[in-house]
């Protein structure tokens, strides 16, 4: 009777910062399920998981599991309800996949295991993404860095401008759809926070569009439910972040998108307005006061590249100079441009 073959575990258990480092050294592509020890690894995508390793074999794609509760670098993890599904090559992460989406589980693995397979034969570069809660050093929000330290902000380094994933496209289950081709596209995304947004917030936001038939509809839906607040910046053609990202979103009208844009993001996950999943700032002065209102405490220089002018005058616009937002600032525009338009 022949001797019985060990069982290779389709998933490895990291629980160590030494086995975290080690799984990090392995060749080719790491898939990792962060998970909460109350209620254990994501079961839905084992059967996935299995199919894959049969089909492409155990030597370029690995599985593994850890406890967010047990890793000092998955702190920023803990206590979140959905799971997270981390892609690592070459020690480095890759792309980020939540919720147990099979479909787009799949789909990562393979576009990822293709791309690892370039970089390892042909020398390609390697596309790393930043998640921001796997950041030790929130490069964005800081209250602890001198005025002075330039080298320690990243935005001062590269353009940004705000993106919004609205709460159509979050109901609708497509945010981790939209963030992976705004990866794709060769976007970084500096933050990514879930809000459900205040009646008072959006009144303020839109208030250049107070006078139109349509703004209390578009401020109703605005508040309707969570939407994902982005700030982008890129590492490639960085001189003009704004209009990119306004070109990868397509025209305002989603049914004008498909006509004229059907790849955009707008032409694919939007129905008709308001409801056309994304947005973004007009401009770079725009994108000034947009970052300046949704998040008061980001910090920026006036390295924003100025953009063609789209017919938009954005109000709340600053000169020229290096200029560092408070939140007494913001609260006291709110209430003065609150009044205007009450």
């Amino acid at each position: 009777m022949g001797s019985k073959k060990k069982e290779v575990a389709l998933q490895v258990n990291v629980s160590t910062q030494e086995l975290w480092e080690e799984m990090l050294c392995s060749k080719g592509l790491i898939v990792v399920d962060v998970y909460q020890g109350w209620c254990g690894p994501c079961k839905p995508v084992v059967s996935l998981f299995q199919k894959m390793r049969v089909e492409v074999g155990p030597d370029l794609l690995h599985f593994a599991s850890a406890e967010a509760d047990c890793l000092d670098v998955l702190e920023r993890y803990r206590g979140r309800c959905e799971p997270t599904f981390l892609f690592y090559a070459g020690g480095e992460l890759v792309a980020v996949v939540r919720g147990a989406n099979a479909p787009l589980l799949e789909k990562t693995i393979r576009e990822q295991l293709e791309a690892e397979k370039r970089v390892l034969a042909e020398g390609r570069e390697r596309r790393v993404i930043k998640d921001e809660a796997l950041s030790d050093e929130d490069e964005c929000f800081s209250h602890e860095k001198n005025d002075g330290d330039d080298e320690d902000l990243v935005s001062s380094e590269k353009a940004c401008t705000l993106a919004i994933i609205k709460p159509d496209a979050v109901v609708h289950g497509k945010t981790d759809e939209i963030i992976m081709k705004i990866q794709e596209a060769g976007f970084d995304i500096l933050t990514n926070e879930e809000r459900t947004m205040t009646e008072a917030e959006m009144r303020l936001f839109y208030q250049h569009r107070a006078g139109e038939d349509t703004f209390e509809k578009l401020v109703h839906h605005m508040c309707s439910g969570p939407s994902h607040l982005l700030i982008l910046t890129r590492t490639e053609g960085t001189d003009d972040v704004v209009t990119a990202w306004r070109t990868l979103m397509g025209p305002c009208d989603p049914h004008v998108a498909r006509r004229e844009q059907p790849d955009s993001l707008r032409a694919q996950y939007g129905t008709e307005m308001p409801f056309n999943a994304v947005h973004g700032s007009w401009d770079s002065e725009d994108a000034r006061r947009e970052l300046a209102l949704l998040f008061p405490s980001f910090r920026f220089s006036d390295q924003i590249p100025e953009s063609a002018p789209l017919g938009h005058e954005a109000e709340g616009a600053e000169g020229p100079g290096k200029m560092l937002c408070s939140p007494e600032d913001v609260d006291e525009a709110a209430r003065d441009q609150g009044e205007a338009t009450s």
